[in-house]
């Protein structure tokens, strides 16, 4: 095979992987794969290497990642396969991933309706007294200090009104690697407005920053090191991939 020929069936491999991974997606303003190759290897059913590039890939639920790059090297696959051009993995295959979140698409995810929805005629003490609230609005700030803030304006069902509440956690790394635990709660008013109110929002924000929820058919992300800076978070991570999406 001619290297010439070998830069074709990279082509056509880059371009049939980047359609397999965009059925996972809702949609995608960029999606690019670019797998490295040279004849001999694809004989024996290697690929140097496989990266994919993506920008403002929205999952189910109306979760988006700003970025998205993740790099495998290398992977055993099937080269019969391969030639057809089938990405059809023999063997797992590691390596890095790192994900941009923005504070947009976090407050997107946040008042988007299947998660207000779940946040509606939520049961809580306030004052001492039991009480149903709606949560009307929830603003999260990502800020420079490393801490994630959120501000929760609130509806009391039974008498109609409006409060907000605020306080800042920090994100780290949950243990499992499988998405983000929230400690060293702070309320700028110096006290709590409810306990039951801020554990619902604390599980609402981990589920939300979840690395589970972006994860693609066959590929297992585990954090190992997150970031947070004004209007973003990075989340780095490790991939393993047991099964290429097909297309």
């Amino acid at each position: 095979m001619t290297q010439e020929k070998a830069g074709l069936g990279e082509q056509a491999l880059n371009k049939i992987a980047e359609v397999a991974l965009s059925t996972q997606l809702d949609e995608a303003e960029r999606l690019q794969v670019q797998v490295k190759t040279d004849p001999g290897k694809l004989a024996q059913g290697e690929l140097e290497s496989l990266t994919i590039e993506g920008k403002g890939l929205v999952m189910q639920e109306d979760l988006r990642m700003e970025q998205m790059e993740m790099q495998l090297s290398p992977i055993a696959v099937n080269p019969w396969k391969a030639l057809m051009g089938n990405i059809q993995l023999t063997q797992p295959a590691e390596g890095t991933a790192r994900v941009v979140l923005s504070e947009v698409d976090i407050n997107r995810a946040f008042n988007s309706e299947p998660v207000s929805e779940q946040m509606r005629n939520l049961n809580i003490h306030l004052e001492g007294k039991p009480v149903t609230i709606d949560t009307q609005r929830v603003d999260c700030h990502l800020q420079g200090d490393g801490k994630v803030a959120l501000e929760v304006k609130i509806l009391l069902c039974q008498t109609g009104e409006t409060r907000t509440v605020s306080f800042t956690m920090t994100p780290r790394v949950s243990p499992d690697g499988g998405g983000v635990s929230l400690e060293d709660i702070q309320y700028p008013q110096g006290k709590e407005l409810s306990p039951e109110l801020t554990s619902a929002l604390m599980e609402k924000t981990s589920e939300i920053l979840n690395l589970r929820n972006f994860e693609m058919e066959g590929i297992l992300l585990r954090i190992h090191q997150l970031e947070v800076e004004v209007g973003k978070l990075t989340l780095q991570a490790e991939a393993s991939v047991t099964q290429f999406p097909s297309a």
